[in-house]
């Protein structure tokens, strides 16, 4: 069994920050990639960026102020939010698997609950 759990969702003002973590338990996901997506309100899911090992990509639209990193020893993920723009609102979901390539939501068996992102003007 797999379980996957966000939290440090919540509201900033434009140009603040934000930290999300994640926790992957269970089977062999200290080899999976842990990633990130998050999905505005009327869109798709987005990638936002991935983790596995010492490997880290980024979705295009957060480059350069986003960051990730990862704890293998605890499977868990931190997506620091930096810079922080209205069109960042979103649920920020994280998700554990084998995708290949990482940025496909769809190929990813183990998704958390989310966790709201709001950030106002």
């Amino acid at each position: 069994q797999v379980h996957v759990v966000e939290s440090g969702g919540g509201l900033v003002q434009a140009g603040g920050s934000l930290r999300l973590s994640c926790v992957a338990s269970g089977r062999t996901v200290n080899l999976w990639a842990i990633s990130w997506f998050r999905q505005a309100s009327g869109k798709g899911r987005e990638f936002v960026g991935a983790a596995k090992g010492n490997d880290i990509h980024y979705g295009d639209s957060v480059k350069g102020r986003f960051s990730i990193s990862r704890d293998n020893a605890r499977n868990m993920v931190y997506l620091q939010m930096d810079s922080l723009k209205p069109e960042d609102t979103a649920v920020y979901y994280c998700a554990t698997g084998t995708p290949v390539p990482y940025s496909r939501p769809q190929l990813y068996a183990y998704w958390g609950q989310g966790t709201q992102v709001t950030v106002s003007s």
